[in-house]
């Protein structure tokens, strides 16, 4: 592990990385930077359609809550078993290359996915769906760790957070209001062919040029990763985070269907309200952390209290929706969106702080792979719960009480503190 004080090593964590001053990050990186927010935007819109989509789906495909929950799951099969593969990709061929194929090829299964006529069709495009967007969040907080210094990476993961909040916000007043009004098919066919456009975008702006120790120094491997004991913790909070985060974007719509018995436009609007109370929850918590730190704040207390913070607020909050009434659960469910925004600021920042430049696309990739795994039962167990006790209360209490382990496992088992990875880990 890495040594010394408590003071030394906020002083690194804050010190600027000597590639890119927080003046330079603005004019250079500014654009790439809006670019991987848009991306995520977009990651988010397409893998959240089907949740939007799924009232219609169920009535015309004859599908069972179970047989939901299942396609929920199943872009996760892919996406989370290439975690395990792509990290080590991503540090060897860049990021940049590995994130344009990615994207492309999650467009073109978002399109197929208008013209799939059963189960099996909806299940293989969600399973292609997951293997275009698994490079995504690798190539994202490998960029962020190379081209941001440590002291603006609040702001700079505040952008990728409310991108992935965004996108189902963006989903629910877009598409979800265009499916009530044209239908699913059409949707999703517009939605894959208007996001190819961003392709051209990011070849203009994409950042260019690694750092001296990018290019010079050997890949870390997955071993030496797996045993620091950080990355334990890390992964178990980016776990929790990820079954809260999931819980909402495949479930929200259905849930205030189903339980709270909302139309499809009265749904789509209320859906993408909570989106948006969630994206600028973790926009506002990444600047303000990054002032923290910047006013002299010990960096490994403001990030670990953001993060513990924002998993408490959603635990409480999740409780007293499942409990309220027709006129008291939206006030809550709108809280516990502040409280996930929050939560989520921390997530890549801890493994580009801890692991750095040099690591951090493999070290990113198999900690989303572990995390991952929270939507690969998460969904689905979900559905199981809804269809066993016919109500989403038990299913809110089991999402508020793995939000509450979140955020003891980023106080309690993450030391964030550079690693050093030329001692023996």
């Amino acid at each position: 592990m890495a040594s010394g004080s408590a003071a030394a090593t906020d002083a690194r964590m804050n010190r600027p990385s000597g590639r890119l001053s927080g003046q330079s990050v603005g004019r250079a990186f500014a654009p790439a930077l809006v670019l991987l927010g848009l991306a995520v935007v977009i990651n988010y819109v397409d893998r959240g359609n089907l949740s939007l989509a799924a009232p219609l789906l169920k009535s015309e495909l004859n599908l069972s809550a179970t047989q939901l929950g299942v396609l929920f799951s199943a872009f996760f099969y892919t996406y989370t078993a290439l975690q395990f593969v792509v990290g080590g990709i991503v540090d060897r061929a860049g990021a940049n290359w590995s994130l344009g194929v990615g994207f492309f090829l999650w467009s073109l299964a978002t399109i197929a996915t208008g013209f799939a006529r059963g189960f099996i069709a909806l299940l293989i495009m969600r399973l292609l769906l997951g293997v275009g967007e698994s490079v995504t969040f690798p190539c994202t907080s490998k960029l962020i760790a190379e081209y941001v210094p440590p002291e603006n990476r609040g702001l700079a993961n505040g952008v990728i957070t409310a991108g992935l909040k965004l996108g189902p916000a963006v989903g629910a007043f877009g598409a979800g209001l265009l499916i009530a009004k044209y239908g699913w098919r059409p949707v999703f066919w517009f939605i894959g062919a208007a996001s190819l456009l961003w392709l051209p975008a990011w070849w203009k702006w994409v950042p260019r040029g690694a750092s001296v120790e990018q290019v010079r120094a050997t890949p870390v491997g997955s071993s030496a990763i797996l045993r620091y004991r950080s990355f334990w913790g890390c992964a178990a909070g980016h776990f929790s985070f990820n079954y809260l985060s999931y819980f909402f974007l495949t479930w929200l719509p259905f849930y205030l269907s189903h339980e709270r018995h909302l139309s499809q436009q009265t749904l789509a609007g209320a859906a993408g309200a909570y989106y948006l109370v969630d994206s600028a929850s973790a926009l506002l918590t990444g600047w303000l952390s990054d002032r923290w730190v910047k006013n002299g704040r010990r960096a490994s207390f403001v990030r670990k209290a953001a993060s513990a913070a924002g998993h408490t607020i959603a635990a409480v909050a999740m409780i007293a929706c499942a409990f309220a009434g027709a006129n008291s659960f939206y006030p809550w469910l709108l809280v516990a969106g502040v409280g996930s925004g929050m939560a989520g600021c921390g997530v890549f920042l801890f493994s580009q702080t801890i692991a750095g430049p040099r690591a951090v696309g493999q070290w990113s990739a198999l900690q989303n792979g572990f995390g991952n795994f929270a939507g690969v039962t998460g969904p689905a167990l979900t559905g199981f719960l809804v269809d066993y006790t016919g109500h989403f209360v038990t299913a809110f209490v089991l999402a508020a009480a793995i939000s509450l382990a979140g955020a003891a496992a980023w106080i309690f088992a993450v030391r964030l503190a550079p690693a050093s990875w030329c001692e023996t880990q």
